[in-house]
């Protein structure tokens, strides 16, 4: 368990052994760790985040996105800096919002997946 970052460094049973963590490690298709969690001992895990997370990883992988701050399925996500204008204009038939920044510049994009 020490391994794979599960266990709590500062949760110990009464013989002094330390306590399993709440671990939570998400493997991508490629067998690549994309998330892990560490919750201590007495802390449960909340698995809306966890579908929240998942979710997320899933659309960022098929669509070229990122997921902003507090985001929830069904709301816009953020279009990769990397995906140009016209680019993002036939990724995203819907629509992309740019939004206005103080540099001018239009990297800012949301779209809904």
């Amino acid at each position: 368990m020490k391994q794979l970052n599960m266990v709590d460094p500062e949760e110990k049973d009464s013989s002094g052994n330390q306590v399993p963590s709440r671990a939570l490690h998400i493997v991508g298709p490629d067998k690549k760790v994309k998330l892990s969690f560490l919750y201590p001992a007495t802390t449960g895990r909340n698995m809306d985040e966890v579908l929240r997370v998942v979710d997320s990883l899933q659309k960022a992988s098929k669509h070229k996105v990122a997921t902003p701050v507090n985001w929830k399925p069904g709301e816009p996500v953020v279009v990769s800096p990397t995906v140009s204008t016209e680019q993002a204009n036939t990724m995203f038939p819907g629509g992309i919002n740019t939004v206005h920044l103080p540099s001018n510049k239009d990297y800012l994009r949301f779209t809904k997946v």
